[in-house]
């Protein structure tokens, strides 16, 4: 395996890497003793003198002893991320996930008196991977401040620490590839919620939005499409390890090393190909014809807004000009028109020049509107909210969604008191956004339509609950001016189309500058504009009232693989805690005695 510390194992050290716990596979060796090992040592009366010398030179020592292998996991994060959009190579995700399983397995044997810390090494190992993962995955923050990438990328990347100790940790139980692969969703459940919410960013799972294992979204959601990737990456691990261990044995391995082989690779071709095994439904019940209204920004960046009222006149305008175009017979009426997140960039509650446009526009155009704008709170003073409103041509504002989940300092500030007088640009975000308490089910003409709004689209039960309170399709308002031509657009439309097919549900985006689109219940993009351009698209919507199997068992399978990951660490736990209490050579004599009891 690609480690450091690996070399040639004894035949008595080989067995399977998907069996026994206590029989070790060749490939995986004791690491080289002495005083430069610092995550295996031999102890010594250094150890108790706690002297800051000694720990730098253990520290120094643990970066010399895994240079090669950080180096190999930097690489295999920085992969990962161009699995993802704008570069989609999903192939990459698999091979990530096969690299870190490998880097972090735990050596075989150790000698007599040498201790090891293989979850510390794990710890190391998954870092090195996680971060630069995050940093070439988030870089779009940068039009933030690059400071900004280092800080959520490492803040993320401890998330994968932790996975990268507890790969370690369960890497030699039997069945090891499929605790590993109940592990990388175990961590994703985590990255999902905490902290303040959690930022759902670079799962698995949105890195295959259009590979075999997108299907299987429809069955048990993303993290089931999570689980089915880290299996097959896990099992490519073990079938590398049994294909090196059969050439160093030159074929001499016997049956079950054979065996052993043949496992892992129907495992990872089952999981690959079970994809196709699973029937998308797209059918649609009926259809309603959507006009999607990009209107465009004055200019890309922190300060996109430009002047009041820029960005609600280009939308304005740009209904104005389809609303000629129906008049003229040369496009069809539309029945509803989408705009995107913040269209009107002032209140049409407070500001009568704001509201008598967007009256104009839907008198033209002679439908509803799905207007997005920032409102102030009815009640709570200081506070502002995100909403999605139904706009009627001759009853004006009507029924609105308010966005549930406001992106920590992004549209809100925790600790703001405290925060603010050290960080100086969170003064950008001068009030705090207000959550929404309800699903975006809204009636805009003849559509039951679930209004979705920008990053909600990342996390699993607000899609999932707006379907099942009677969405027939769903809607992403979003504004993405502040990162345009970074790659986050792709990666925000990339988990639309997994969304379609989580949920038997056309999904339509639509963004002031781009990319708004249009993705068919099967996550086929039909239509899409570019980034930063005026456009208008129009669409037959497909309608659908079938929900998926995904949306009947909710959070479920996500829980179940999440809790055997974590189960598995605990066992893991057991069985070091009885090799410790036998011996480092006397865990099979000890089994023999449990046995003999």
């Amino acid at each position: 395996m690609p480690s450091g510390s690996d070399t040639t194992p004894t035949p008595a050290q080989r067995g399977s890497p998907l069996g026994d716990a206590g029989k070790e596979p060749d490939g995986d060796v004791p690491p080289a003793t002495g005083p430069g090992n610092a995550l295996q040592r031999p102890a010594g009366p250094d150890e108790s003198d706690g002297s800051r010398t000694t720990r730098r030179a253990r520290a120094a020592a643990l970066l010399r002893r895994n240079a090669g292998a950080t180096a190999l996991a930097v690489a295999a994060g920085a992969a990962l991320a161009c699995a993802f959009p704008p570069y989609g190579i999903w192939p990459l995700s698999l091979v990530a996930v096969a690299a870190l399983s490998l880097l972090t397995r735990r050596p075989a044997r150790v000698p007599e008196g040498v201790r090891r810390r293989p979850l510390l090494r794990g710890a190391w190992l998954g870092l090195a991977f996680g971060w630069p993962f995050f940093l070439v995955l988030l870089k779009w923050l940068h039009t933030v401040g690059w400071d900004a990438v280092v800080g959520l990328a490492f803040l993320q990347g401890l998330f994968l620490a932790l996975l990268g100790a507890a790969l370690a940790g369960v890497s030699r139980l039997p069945l090891w590839p499929l605790w590993g692969a109940c592990l990388w969703v175990a961590e994703e459940f985590a990255r999902d919620r905490l902290p303040f919410g959690g930022f759902p960013w670079g799962r698995l799972a949105f890195a295959n939005t259009g590979s075999p294992y997108t299907p299987l979204a429809a069955l048990g959601g993303a993290p089931l499409v999570t689980f089915a990737v880290a299996l097959t990456g896990t099992a490519l691990a073990a079938l590398a390890l049994a294909a090196v261990h059969l050439v160093r044995s030159r074929g001499r391995s016997g049956g079950r090393r054979y065996a052993v082989a043949a496992s892992a690779l129907v495992v990872a071709a089952g999981s690959t190909a079970a994809g196709y095994a699973v029937p998308v439904h797209t059918a649609a019940d009926d259809s309603a014809r959507i006009a999607v209204v990009q209107g465009n920004v004055q200019q890309p960046g922190m300060n996109f807004l430009g002047r009041p009222m820029k960005i609600l006149n280009n939308h304005v305008d740009a209904t104005l000009d389809l609303a000629k175009r129906v008049r003229s017979g040369d496009t069809p009426r539309p029945e509803l028109v989408i705009w995107p997140e913040n269209a009107s960039d002032l209140d049409p509650y407070k500001w009568p020049e704001a509201r008598a446009r967007i009256d104009e526009a839907s008198r033209a155009i002679g439908v509803p509107i799905l207007v997005g704008a920032l409102v102030d709170h009815p009640t709570e003073s200081g506070y502002v909210e995100n909403q999605g409103i139904v706009w009627d041509p001759k009853k004006g504002p009507g029924a609105s969604y308010t966005k549930q989940h406001p992106v920590p300092f992004g549209e809100y500030v925790p600790f703001r008191e405290e925060l603010s007088k050290v960080i100086s640009r969170l003064e950008r975000v001068p009030r705090d956004f207000y959550p929404g308490e309800s699903t975006g089910v809204l009636q805009v003409g003849p559509a039951r339509l679930g209004d979705v709004i920008c990053f909600e689209v990342a996390y699993d039960e607000i899609p999932r609950d707006t379907v099942n309170d009677g969405a027939r399709a769903l809607v992403v308002q979003t504004n993405n001016a502040t990162y345009g031509n970074t790659g986050q657009p792709e990666q925000q439309l990339a988990m639309s189309k997994l969304r379609a097919v989580e949920h038997g549900r056309a999904v339509v985006t639509a963004a002031t500058s781009g990319i708004s689109a249009v993705v068919g219940p099967d996550g086929t993009v039909e239509q899409q504009t570019d980034e930063f351009t005026s456009d208008v698209l129009t669409a037959d919507l497909p309608l659908r009232d079938e929900q998926t199997l995904a949306d009947r068992v909710g959070a479920g399978p996500e829980w179940a693989l999440a809790v055997l990951g974590g189960l598995s660490c605990v066992a893991a736990l057991i069985v070091g805690r009885r090799r410790a209490q036998y011996g480092q050579d006397g865990a099979e004599a000890g089994r023999r005695e449990e046995q003999h009891r």
